[in-house]
């Protein structure tokens, strides 16, 4: 049963796919999606990033899709954490050697602050929210690695998490209420490009999302080691 549902499935992929590519006309310049970008990124959004201009502008709905995945996936290990880890059972934890101390106590606050750097100037520079966070994330590793014992609040952390996400949305619906265009509208003034208070809310949602997923990608290292302990 389960080998003829898996060859209907496929059956329908297939067909779905076969269509499709019947109906793209190929060697006709019909639409020209990737040059209008290029072209008028900058003016459509203010951002001197056209990658930022293109994620968090044209096709921010589909990053809001990404932050949703992300989040579900780290309550989703949390979960599974939780229900399959030994309750009252910790055994001692070897301490660090003392380069990777050292760097743990000198090198955090700079980690986060390159992080934050590069998710605030994302709508300026290569970087945003995703990359920022995962820096931010990074400098808490380097805590679990070099200062054993260590732990993030948790309740910090998931108020940073859904503030950051509660942002996002509430920009969205900002944009489809008080501005009367659409969800996830850029309603804000654009400014000047190349600086940096510009693009409009590209930079305020690049910020949400650079908190709510150095928040999640921090708590679920937390969760993993502590699972290993």
């Amino acid at each position: 049963m389960r080998i003829f549902l898996s060859l209907v499935v496929l059956a329908v992929i297939a067909v779905g796919i076969g269509k499709t590519l019947m109906e793209i006309p190929f060697g006709e310049d019909t639409t020209n999606v990737g040059g209008y970008y290029i072209q008028s990124g900058r003016d459509d959004t203010g951002a001197a990033n056209i990658v930022t201009s293109v994620v968090v502008g044209y096709r921010a709905f589909d990053t809001l899709g990404e932050v949703t995945v992300l989040f579900v996936a780290a309550v989703g290990l949390g979960a599974v954490l939780a229900v399959g880890s030994a309750s009252g059972r910790r055994r001692d934890v070897e301490p660090a050697s003392l380069v990777l101390y050292t760097g743990c106590r000198f090198l955090f606050p700079l980690i986060l602050l390159f992080g934050a750097y590069i998710f605030i100037h994302g709508h300026l520079t290569p970087g945003g929210g995703f990359q920022g966070g995962a820096i931010v994330a990074s400098a808490f590793l380097l805590v679990y690695l070099g200062c054993r014992g260590r732990r993030i609040r948790h309740g910090w952390s998931k108020a940073t998490e859904s503030l950051g996400g509660l942002v996002f949305v509430g920009l969205g619906l900002l944009g489809l209420t008080a501005a009367g265009h659409f969800f996830l509208s850029n309603y804000l003034p654009k400014g000047t490009v190349n600086h940096l208070f510009s693009a409009g809310i590209i930079p305020i949602i690049y910020v949400a999302i650079g908190f709510k997923v150095g928040a999640e990608l921090a708590g679920v290292i937390d969760d993993l080691v502590e699972e290993s302990e």
